[in-house]
């Protein structure tokens, strides 16, 4: 990321977070990821053995609390002195789940089931 870049993404997360997902620099990004994932959710393919459409890039490391890393698609991880992904390709329906905006679906059944 340039200087500029860096802190027009600062600016944004800190007043307007919408403005930043608008900013046509970042639909270049966004669509460099999503080529990069060929359009698959890769939580899906990871979590569940499936192949999804992704329409969404998720930051790993949200805009708000590290806008410096807004338009990279790995950073370094000092956990685990890796390079890791902070842009990934995710479907709706998990990015939804991934920020908590989706209640998953309970596999409990209603009432236990007895046969006294």
């Amino acid at each position: 990321m340039t200087d500029e870049e860096r802190q027009y993404a600062t600016q944004c997360a800190a007043t307007d977070p919408h403005s930043f997902y608008k900013w046509s620099r970042w639909e270049e990004v966004r669509t460099e990821v999503l080529r990069a994932d060929h359009y698959e959710c890769q939580r899906c393919k990871l979590k569940y053995h499936r192949y999804r459409r992704a329409t969404t890039v998720h930051h790993i490391n949200h805009l708000k609390a590290r806008p410096d890393l807004a338009l990279e698609m790995y950073y370094h991880n000092p956990a685990t002195h890796a390079d890791e992904r902070n842009l990934i390709s995710l479907c709706h329906d998990c990015h939804e789940e991934v920020h908590g905006w989706r209640i998953p679906a309970c596999q409990d059944p209603l009432t236990v089931e007895r046969w006294d």
